[in-house]
């Protein structure tokens, strides 16, 4: 699905005119330069004829004009073009418009280990979709009086928090148009798979495990009770419990219906960190690959096409 569409911007700016001169290999072209204190005061007027497509990684032409504000003649400066990436809210708009008469209303189960994003992917979703969005932990919080999952872990363990987990699931199970950010360890019993995939589609964020522990570190380990069994420092605490963990759910996780790897999703952008990516761009490849999915003959089948 394709889509045009055009605006127009008008923003005064100083632009410094040593940088410009003759063919410059950027973006405006200059006739000649009018030297004030190096500075010449413009108008830039640009036009942005966007075409959308599936492959967000193209660039729009942006046709910019620009007029002086001191003494000089629009004639002055020349029409150029300078390229720029797609807006990313458009972006995730048009997926999900893409996306929409595939899912059919089906929930999306997000998955993964403690501090992949599930909650902050979660809630761009679901506004996108116009989901309602669920945390299965805050429920289960909600549950027991109020109480923090560490408190939960503490006072009555982790097979009490599993068993509130599993109902949690089987109530939203009977849902749809729900977008839920479940707990790092929800994977792990084979009858919440069924609950999640009954009226659901579940969705793995793959992080590198080192982009998490520093996220968990830096947020402090204190609201993760996993994380207590280890010692060291919270970034050595963090890596070494997410590494363990990994390893006891990976297989698990590898049953999830589509895969987010933030390292592909990294690569394909031409960044060299995935802790450069946005919450947005990453919602933006969810979306993609539930679509993948649900083209293919076994995702059609669950949605009902």
């Amino acid at each position: 699905m394709e889509a045009g569409v055009a605006c127009k911007l008008n923003y005064p700016t100083w632009i410094k005119s040593e940088r410009f001169g003759g063919k410059s290999t950027g973006s405006l072209r200059f006739g000649r330069i009018a030297k004030q204190e190096h500075k010449t005061r413009v108008v830039v007027s640009a036009h942005f004829p966007v075409q959308t497509s599936s492959n967000r990684h193209r660039s729009v032409s942006l046709e910019v004009s620009c007029s002086s504000y001191t003494n000089f003649s629009a004639s002055t400066m020349e029409t150029g073009s300078i390229h720029a990436p797609y807006d990313e809210a458009l972006m995730l708009k048009n997926k999900s418009l893409e996306v929409e008469p595939y899912l059919n209303g089906h929930s999306i189960y997000l998955v993964g280990l403690m501090g992949s994003g599930k909650t902050t992917v979660g809630k761009i979703l679901s506004h996108v979709l116009s989901y309602s969005f669920c945390d299965s932990d805050s429920l289960i919080e909600q549950e027991v009086n109020g109480m923090s999952v560490a408190e939960i872990f503490k006072l009555h363990g982790e097979s009490f928090f599993r068993k509130k987990e599993t109902e949690v699931l089987q109530r939203l199970s009977s849902k749809k148009q729900l977008v839920v950010s479940t707990g790092g360890g929800a994977v792990v019993q084979d009858v919440n798979w069924y609950y999640m995939q009954k009226k659901g589609i579940v969705v793995w964020l793959d992080v590198p495990l080192e982009a998490l522990a520093q996220r968990i570190a830096a947020v402090g380990t204190h609201s993760r009770p996993l994380l207590h069994y280890e010692d060291g420092d919270p970034y050595t605490k963090a890596l070494k419990r997410l590494s363990y963990l990994l390893e006891q759910r990976g297989k698990n996780y590898a049953k999830a219906n589509a895969r987010v790897s933030l390292e592909e999703i990294a690569g394909k952008l031409g960044y060299r960190d995935v802790s450069d990516l946005t919450p947005t761009e990453i919602a933006i490849e969810a979306l993609e690959q539930i679509e993948v999915y649900l083209k293919e003959e076994d995702g059609m089948a669950i949605a009902g096409l």
